[in-house]
């Protein structure tokens, strides 16, 4: 199972109005794959944020289901992905 962790910068004027873009997308995704999605904010830079994505078992469908509704974000976003050893 791959974990997905996807990161981007927020300017302080556009996060209440992308905290419920992104409660939306975590909907959507969740409906579509069973994934719940978690939003985080880094600790020492306050217009840092992740969302992660844990234990995806079908990656096909869900990176594309994820860049095609991470896109209406309309933010630059940085996508890693990691498997258990």
């Amino acid at each position: 199972m791959t974990s997905y962790y996807v990161y981007y910068r927020v300017d302080a004027d556009r996060l209440a109005q992308l905290q419920e873009q992104v409660q939306e997308l975590f909907r959507r995704v969740e409906a579509a794959t069973g994934v719940r999605g978690r939003w985080m904010r880094r600790r020492d830079d306050s217009a840092t944020y992740m969302e992660v994505y844990e234990d995806v078992r079908k990656e096909g469908a869900f990176e594309a289901l994820l860049e095609s509704e991470g896109a209406k974000l309309g933010l630059q976003r940085h996508v890693e992905r990691f498997v258990c050893v």
